[in-house]
């Protein structure tokens, strides 16, 4: 049996359209909800990712859906990555993928503090419940204040006793991490600015308790529906589960095979037929943007040549510049606020004005803001310098 085939080309299609870089968005959940989650490790990510697909680029808007109309939660989840999903979609990512993280997390914890203070299950439920009713009192706190409140949060174990960096470490920053893994507190405000990694706290209730297989089956339908086709391997990694929930889960959507430049890979049934190429479009994403670390195998939209440059060590991407659903290049932000870009393919004139229109629309989005990304690349380190 002939197996459907999808191109590279009807993939960068794809991409385009439903990642909104092609066609953008009115609104930040809008943005959101078409890549699943918005990556949120580094502060910037959140903000520079929804305006470069948002047709009136805003930082204030993003911030009023956080913490305004609060439509949009940041949550550990998917490979203990730290994500901004919408209200809507937050019970599905928890249940699917955020509820193991947190179980782990507790698991740690509880490890850390056994070892360290000779805490148990009880003392620390305790002190949680302690910190949850102090946070409720005051309506939104920082951890300096919730451990005036809570002195067991100013308790202190000693990390990597006998090594040269020991150091004396305060129990609350993994508590208060805990309680929000768990859904019982969420982040509010930050500290500084909108770049700053300093949170306010506000008490809220869990998510409501879906089952984790249901839940699973859901995220993996809606993964394919925005990153699709893909592959075992991509979903896999992207949520970072084992192999037989994720083979369970695609199984429960449906999908198909079909044949792919990299091989086998799978489709929803009602998305088989060639798509309608979009208008000739180009981006500039930030570091850790949802779209270039949507696939475990990246070789039909980002060259493995480009690699070295554009990554970290680690495996983090940096800053691209994208032309018709390929990365072609690296941008940065110098210090006096330039944006600084630079091509590693041949793309062009047309290419280069559509990328330089997106430079100025990233620069006017700053408004003097300057952006240094937390996982550093070697292009990004060359552009800024």
């Amino acid at each position: 049996m002939t197996l459907p085939e999808i191109d590279d080309a009807g993939r960068r299609a794809r991409l385009g359209t439903r990642h909104l870089l092609a066609t953008r968005a009115d609104t930040v959940e809008d943005v959101a909800d078409a890549v699943l989650g918005l990556h949120a490790t580094d502060p910037a990510t959140v903000f520079l990712s929804a305006c470069a697909r948002l047709r009136r680029p805003s930082i204030a808007e993003v911030e009023a859906a956080f913490y305004e109309r609060r439509t949009l939660e940041r949550l550990l989840c998917m490979r203990r990555t730290m994500f901004a999903v919408t209200a809507t979609t937050a019970p599905v990512v928890q249940a699917a993928a955020g509820a193991a993280v947190a179980a782990k997390e507790r698991q740690k914890l509880l490890a850390f503090l056994a070892d360290g203070l000779g805490w148990d299950a009880d003392r620390l439920a305790e002190v949680e419940r302690a910190t949850v009713e102090a946070l409720r009192r005051r309506g939104e706190a920082t951890a300096v204040e919730l451990t005036r409140d809570v002195p067991a949060l100013r308790e202190q174990v000693v990390v990597a006793p006998g090594k040269r960096y020991e150091t004396r470490q305060n129990v609350s920053s993994r508590i208060i991490r805990v309680l929000a893994t768990d859904g019982r507190m969420r982040r509010g405000r930050p500290l500084g600015t909108w770049l700053s990694t300093q949170f306010r706290w506000e008490p809220t209730t869990p998510w409501p308790e879906l089952d984790p297989a249901r839940a699973r089956a859901e995220l993996a339908r809606r993964w394919l529906a925005s990153y699709g086709p893909g592959t075992e391997a991509d979903l896999k990694w992207w949520t970072g589960w084992n192999l037989g929930h994720t083979r369970a889960a695609l199984a429960a959507t449906g999908a198909v095979p079909v044949e792919l430049s990299t091989g086998p890979g799978l489709a929803l049934p009602d998305d088989l037929e060639p798509v309608a190429e979009p208008e000739p479009w180009a981006a500039l994403l930030p570091a850790l943007d949802p779209t270039p670390m949507g696939w475990q195998a990246r070789d039909w939209y980002l060259p493995a040549r480009h690699r070295p440059r554009l990554f970290d060590t680690a495996g983090n991407v940096g800053p691209t510049v994208w032309w018709n659903g390929a990365v072609v290049g690296g941008w940065a932000q110098r210090a006096d606020g330039e944006i600084a870009w630079e091509l590693l393919d041949d793309v062009g004139a047309d290419a280069k004005a559509a990328i330089t229109r997106e430079a100025d629309r990233v620069a006017s989005c700053l408004d003097g803001a300057r952006v240094i990304p937390r996982f550093r690349t070697p292009l990004e380190k060359e552009l800024s310098a």
